[in-house]
């Protein structure tokens, strides 16, 4: 049990059988993943950018010049898929576990891991399933990213109540997803998906789409203040930057109240 409650799940069976569809292309950067690769370099310099902003208002970490920025960290990635995120954290010196409800996802990104001289703990499981398992005492995260993932679960609240439970004294959580409004309906839903076909249809119920307000809102119910927000938006490179436009891909970081 989580906080009082009994045990329900996150998971989306329709959603894991969409990716399971695509697992062998996690890799292939101008396949259906392509969008996620390409958005990968803004998602990793906002993650490092909020662990690097909790840690100096805590004032709790001193870093050897020449050190990779995430060392000694513990580090939990939600919804790591092929492992797109989950590689490059691993690079940057911190002790990665990647989990994904999808198994085909997690045969994917363990394949690739083969290739690169890297150690990852891979498994997969829901995170609500992770945090009933794992020794809550002694294995706390640092650093908890679940990056384009809430707009697929079923109970937001037991995936906000399980990230809590994972989450260390001193950690850091940073969560990217899609606002609930017409500009997302219409761009991250319609366009991407029927017009330029950049996303295989069906990857987006809009319905899960969340308002920062809402995410905030939510995730100080137990506890955990998301006291950072930045917006995401396209350049004319085909990559991204951080933005203080909102509507449509944002990020929302912090921690502990």
């Amino acid at each position: 049990m989580l906080w009082g409650k009994s045990m329900k799940t996150t998971t989306d069976q329709k959603e894991i059988a969409n990716f399971a569809a695509l697992s062998e292309k996690w890799w292939d950067e101008g396949g259906p993943m392509a969008l996620l690769h390409r958005f990968a370099p803004i998602r990793i310099d906002y993650i490092l950018q909020s662990q690097r902003r909790r840690a100096q208002k805590k004032q709790k970490r001193e870093m050897t010049p020449g050190q990779p920025p995430l060392t000694g960290l513990k580090v939990l990635d939600i919804g790591c898929g092929g492992g797109i995120l989950a590689e490059p954290i691993a690079r940057l010196g911190a002790d990665v576990t990647a989990i994904d409800a999808t198994e085909e996802a997690i045969k994917a990104a363990k394949a690739h891991l083969g290739n690169s001289g890297l150690t990852i703990s891979y498994k997969c499981c829901a995170v609500e399933e992770l945090a009933r398992k794992i020794d809550k005492k002694s294995q706390k995260f640092d650093l908890i990213y679940a990056s384009e993932v809430i707009e697929h679960v079923t109970e937001r609240r037991l995936f906000v109540e399980a990230i809590a439970s994972l989450l260390s004294p001193n950690g850091t959580v940073v969560i990217t997803t899609i606002n609930r409004s017409l500009s997302a309906l219409a761009l991250a839903k319609f366009t991407l998906e029927y017009v330029v076909r950049w996303v295989p249809a069906g990857t987006h119920d809009p319905k899960k789409f969340v308002k920062p307000a809402e995410l905030c809102s939510e995730f100080k119910t137990v506890g955990i203040l998301l006291d950072d927000l930045t917006g995401f938006v396209p350049t004319l490179s085909g990559g991204f930057r951080q933005s203080g436009y909102f509507a449509i891909n944002y990020g929302a970081s912090g921690g502990w109240m």
